[in-house]
Parts: C-alpha cells; sequence; structure tokens
C-alpha cells in the first residue's frame, strides 16, 4: 500500500512539473528576418524554459512604444540611429542589448538595370522615418546622383542636398510600403526586410546597396533597468549564437549578415 501511494505521489508531481506553465517573453518584431531569426531560436529558449512568443508589427512606430508602455518585454526590429531618435522624440527609456544583423538598403527599380540609365526628372521614393531618409540620401550620394551638404549629421534629410543634377523628384514614403510604389517610380530606397518580403533580393535585384560597412546594425532592444533580467540574457545568447550566425549565413544567402 505505502509503495502503491509512493508512485502515486511521484506520478502527480511529474504531471506537476511537465504541466507547469513556462515563462513567457513577449518580442516584437518585423517578419523578415527579425522574426524568422526569432523562431529559429524559439526551440532552444523553450529547453529553458522560456516560451518565446513573437509578435509580428508592419509599423516601425510600434514596437518601441509597445515596449515603453511594457506591452512587451523587447523588440527587434531596429538600428541604434532609428532609436536614438525615437528617444529623443518620444523620451522613451530603451537600450540596446544585443547587435545580431546587419541590413544592408539597396536602390530597386522596376524599370532600370543600371543607375547610369536613370532618366532626367526622375521619380525617386525614399523613406519616410528620419534615419532611413538619411542612409537612402547617402546612398543616392555615394552612387553620384546627389551631392549632399558637407555640413550634414544624422539627421540628413530633403533640405540637406546640395546638388540635383538629374532633377529627381522625390517622395517621402513609409518604409513599409515602399515596394508597392515600384510601378510608379522609377526607383525607391527600400530596407532590406521590406525588401525580401517583397520577393526582392539585395543580392540580385539592388542596383546599387549599402555595404558590410553600415553602421546601422539590427539590435534586441529593451527597457532601460532590464538588462539583466535572466530571461533576456537567455534570448541574447541565443541570438548571437555561433549556430545563429551559421543560420544567418547559409539561410540569408549573404544578404543579411551577423553582427557578433
Amino acid at each position: 500500500m505505502h509503495t502503491f501511494i509512493t508512485s502515486l505521489c511521484a506520478i502527480a508531481l511529474c504531471l506537476a512539473a511537465c504541466t507547469s506553465p513556462r515563462h513567457e517573453l513577449k518580442v516584437a518584431a518585423t517578419p523578415t528576418p527579425q522574426a524568422e531569426i526569432l523562431k529559429f531560436v524559439k526551440d532552444d529558449l523553450k529547453k529553458e524554459g522560456i516560451d518565446l512568443k513573437i509578435i509580428k508589427v508592419y509599423d516601425y512606430n510600434i514596437p518601441n512604444q509597445s515596449l515603453a508602455n511594457k506591452e512587451i518585454d523587447a523588440n527587434y526590429f531596429q538600428h541604434e540611429a532609428f532609436l536614438e531618435n525615437q528617444e529623443a522624440q518620444f523620451h522613451y527609456c530603451l537600450v540596446p542589448l544585443a547587435k545580431v544583423h546587419i541590413e544592408p538598403l539597396g536602390l530597386y527599380s522596376k524599370t532600370l538595370t543600371s543607375l547610369n540609365d536613370l532618366p532626367d526628372g526622375s521619380k525617386v521614393a525614399i523613406p519616410s522615418d528620419p534615419t532611413n531618409e538619411a542612409r537612402a540620401l547617402r546612398l543616392l550620394a555615394k552612387e553620384g546622383l546627389i551631392t549632399l551638404n558637407q555640413d550634414a549629421t544624422n539627421q540628413i534629410s530633403l533640405f540637406s542636398i546640395e546638388t540635383n543634377p538629374k532633377h529627381l523628384q522625390f517622395f517621402v514614403i513609409d518604409a513599409s510600403i515602399l515596394p508597392m510604389f515600384l510601378d510608379d517610380v522609377a526607383l525607391a530606397a527600400i530596407p532590406t526586410n521590406y525588401a525580401l518580403q517583397a520577393k526582392l533580393s539585395p543580392e540580385n535585384d539592388a542596383l546599387a546597396k549599402e555595404d558590410a560597412s553600415s553602421p546601422y546594425t539590427n539590435e534586441l532592444v529593451v527597457r532601460c533597468g532590464d538588462e539583466s533580467r535572466e530571461d533576456l540574457l537567455k534570448l541574447k545568447a541565443a541570438l548571437t549564437s555561433a549556430k545563429t550566425r551559421a543560420y544567418i549565413l547559409e539561410h540569408f544567402h549573404g544578404e543579411i549578415l551577423p553582427a557578433f
């Protein structure tokens, strides 16, 4: 009888352990490649007792607001220049926890095969958020299509254009919908995550793109004071592991580069 009761207790303890809820960790991310990379580490975190809940977002303005409001635990979609701009604008207290990957911004067209063929007076679409607008204008300047004021800083905007020899017409559009405007413009500067979602290859389709020296590294971001949270440190470790590095290089064929 004693043995029977002991066995029942052991089974009960096992069932309790097996059905105990896992710790949930909510992370907002843009679908490609951030959510894909998070999905890759999900099973490893599960073994650590963490249930990673990936919340896909399509608007750059939502993830930092949600993080500041404690609706999520972290976000993974932005580079540091974008974060700094949002902190200055909205007074968030957010900090980067890990540098994960680099997404080179590229110039795309449905009608051109070379930037040398860009007609005078062409329409050019660029991202509307300030940091990616600056990236686009820097890339256009690097390719010789415009020149920028030598005193221009990270706050580069259309007002920073010094010369525009081809008389390009600029349209400032939300980054998430830039691919939809390729039929309406001669050229569009599109961040890699949105290019990939639109089945555009930075390696094969971009007429020009940033190189690996780009300072715009995508980061895992958390609230101030949460930098030492055990669950977030486990997420950081998973995202910057040798296993994840190999996955990024293999899965994205060099179009996205690990930053660790």
